[in-house]
């Protein structure tokens, strides 16, 4: 599986892994909805399981992916600063979509 982090989202994640209530998790990228050919994505600390495999990042982040969710596969984690703050994940190999 892969997955892909941008310079600004690998900042706001080392933040988030350094917090205290992150001690013994990884970053998870996770399908929230599917509408047919694209889905919505979000993120969480969390332990890995039997299922996740841990992708290693250019950025030095670990993510926990699903392995038994095609969706993940591919996942681009982007974090922008403008038009506003926020973190946008996409897969552009499985139908991207953003609202």
């Amino acid at each position: 599986m892969k997955c892909k982090i941008n310079r600004n989202a690998a900042k706001v994640l080392k933040k988030m892994l350094e917090s205290e209530e992150a001690e013994g998790k990884m970053v998870r990228v996770y399908v929230t909805q599917l509408h047919g050919d694209h889905a919505h994505y979000d993120i969480k600390l969390d332990t890995p399981t039997g299922h996740d495999e841990i992708v290693q990042t250019d950025k030095d982040i670990d993510v926990l992916l699903d392995t038994r969710d095609e969706f993940l596969d591919g996942v681009w984690i982007q974090y922008f600063y403008v038009p506003r703050e926020e973190m946008v994940i996409t897969n552009s190999s499985k139908g991207s979509h953003r609202h």
